[in-house]
Parts: structure tokens; sequence; C-alpha cells
């Protein structure tokens, strides 16, 4: 049987609008895109919200109609809880409560909560069973040896390493089956791989997502002020494109891909939509679907 990829996309709440156009597509005209791949979630956190990590949530659809879409198309929907500076007073917070609620076991499909706090994993898991855990690449895993002990960890459905392991094929190469089948390797990260700061990086967006006063952390990568562009990024060292998937990842075991884009907008996100998943003589016909339906805000 043909291996496929899965495809972990960014925008739960922040693009509704372009998921609602999208996934009909994707469902009606499957030959437009790769037999060998699939969507496995699709991952988010709204605005202002507490338990939020990783990028400051921007999303303001009704999470109602948020669930009710994923319930249509069978999709996992992941909340993005990856702050990693929660404290206990932090767990009572009732927006990210509700959110919790209203995804808890609803649809067929495995809901998941990606996570960096212990804390909050253990709070989650006590009040609302049923929940995958996914450990965030906030943690900023780029020891080999850590990422084997967060993979053997059973709290873990999958594990996102830093995007600076992707091309380490040695060691990949050295993991068993299971573990192979644990790892969500982030693809078209467009951070500076030499970046010191990473961790630091997201502590500050925690920071922010609880309300705390502080500065922006200021990036001291080369070109930082050009924010991201998708064409940098695939001259990234830890860029996976679509051959880097067919000929090396499948072949050796790997299945589930993750591609970030939450904080940038629906234009580019349906570039990476495109990119990954559409064949060439068809992504006139997707973009044209998306451009031309007028309720859309692309930019």
């Amino acid at each position: 049987m043909k291996k496929k990829a899965y495809y972990h996309l960014p925008g739960l709440f922040e693009f509704y609008e372009l998921y609602r156009l999208f996934l009909p597509l994707y469902r009606e005209h499957r030959e437009y895109f790769y037999d060998w791949c699939e969507i496995g979630s699709i991952y988010g956190a709204p605005a202002d919200c507490l338990w939020g990590g990783g990028r400051v949530g921007f999303g303001g659809d009704n999470a109602e109609e948020v669930r009710d879409l994923m319930q249509e198309y069978g999709i996992s929907a992941r909340l993005t809880f990856s702050n990693s500076l929660l404290r206990r007073e932090h767990l009572s917070d009732r927006k990210c409560n509700a959110l919790c609620t209203l995804f808890q076991k609803s649809g067929k499909a495995e809901n998941g909560i990606i996570i960096c706090s212990d804390l909050l994993m253990n709070y989650i898991r006590e009040r609302y069973p049923g929940f995958d855990f996914i450990s965030s690449t906030t943690k900023v895993i780029t020891d080999f040896a850590r990422l084997e002990e967060e993979l053997n960890r059973e709290d873990f459905r999958f594990v996102v390493p830093d995007f600076r392991l992707n091309k380490r094929f040695d060691r990949w190469d050295t993991l068993t089956g299971q573990q192979k089948n644990k790892v969500e390797l982030l693809c078209n990260e467009c951070c500076w791989f030499g970046c010191k700061e990473r961790k630091k990086c997201y502590e500050n967006v925690s920071r922010k997502n609880l309300g705390e006063i502080c500065e922006d952390h200021r990036c001291m990568a080369p070109e930082a002020e050009q924010g991201y562009v998708f064409s940098k990024a695939m001259k990234n060292p830890g860029f996976i494109g679509i051959r880097d998937i067919q000929d090396s990842y499948l072949p050796r075991g790997f299945s589930n891909f993750k591609i970030e884009g939450r904080s940038l907008g629906s234009a580019i996100v349906l570039e990476f939509l495109l990119y990954y998943m559409t064949k060439p003589e068809y992504q006139l016909h997707v973009r044209e679907a998306i451009y031309l339906d007028h309720s859309l805000d692309l930019f």
C-alpha cells in the first residue's frame, strides 16, 4: 500500500473562512490534489487565549462554527495551548475551559491539544478525558537524546521536534517504527537556522498571552525585518519540500508533517495548501475558486 503523508495545517480559528471555502474543493474535487497526502488536523487558538503559545492568536471566529466545520469534514481539531509559563491560578480560565468542553469528543475525529506545560496537560487529562496530546515544538527540543525521551513518553500521540533536527537522517534512521509514528516534522519554518534565542521568543509570546506587560522580543536574525517569506523558507537548511516528503521521509516511515503559518495572512496559507497538497495543473483552479469568492479577505 502506498504510504501517505498527513498534514497538520495552521489556522483552526485564524483561517476559518479560508477553510470554509477550501474544504469543499478538497472533498468534491479530490482529483485536484495529490493522492499521497491527507489532512491530519487543523490547529490554532482564538484571540486572547490565556493558554495559547507559539504565536499570539488573532482568530475571532465563532468556536461552535469552527467545531461544526471540522465535524462536517471529519477533521481533527487541535487547540494550540502551548503556553510555557502557566501557573496553577491560570488553570481556571473560563474561555479556555469552555473551549475544552466544546471540542472534547466532538465528532468522529480525535481532537487534540498541542501542549508545552505538564501542569496544564495533567489538568486537562483529569477534567476533559479523550483529547490526544501533541508535544509542542515550543519546547525547542534540539538534542536527539532528549527527543527520544519525549517520544518514549506515553503522554503524547505526537511530538514536534525543533526544525533544526529535520535533516538528521543519521539519527532518524535509528528510531523504531513506533517512535517514527509519533514524529511530526515542522516543514516550512522561516526562522534563522542558527538562532540561539528561539525559546526566549516563545516565552515572550507566552507572557503576552498571559497579559503581562513586556517588551517585544527583538529578533537578531539576519533579514528579520522581512518577516515570513515562503521563498526564503524554502532555502532554509531545515526546509522539507514535497520531494523530500516523497523521496526521503515517507520511505523511512515518517508520515506526519506540520505546516506553520498561524500568524500569517490567508493568501500565504493558501500558497502552502497549493504547494504541499495541490497538483500543479490544478493550482490555478483552486486559486481562482478561492480568490473569486469575495467573502474572503485574503490579505
